[in-house]
């Protein structure tokens, strides 16, 4: 027997307003991420961040999407990094 899910007003009218907020690809806040130190005495969990990052050695730069997920990898390895906001 399968189950309805029921979706109320609100919700409907929450996920409208949330579609209409999301930026588009030129609007997206952008960030520039270092890797200012070694990985090399590192815990295997730190070098697959790093990793995860896109950056592979010392002084090494990328630029990534300003998201939620992006600076949960920062905070993991700190350390090891340096971020700034790139500007348009």
């Amino acid at each position: 027997m399968a189950v309805k899910e029921k979706i109320s007003k609100k919700t409907q009218e929450g996920a409208k307003k949330e579609n209409t907020k999301r930026r588009t690809k030129s609007e997206e806040k952008k960030l520039r991420i270092k890797l200012v130190r070694g990985v090399i005495g590192r815990s295997k969990y730190q070098r697959e961040v790093v990793k995860g990052l896109g950056l592979r050695k010392i002084n090494s730069v990328v630029i990534k999407n300003d998201s939620p997920e992006i600076w949960g990898m920062v905070r993991k390895i700190p350390h090891l990094l340096k971020v700034e906001a790139e500007e348009k």
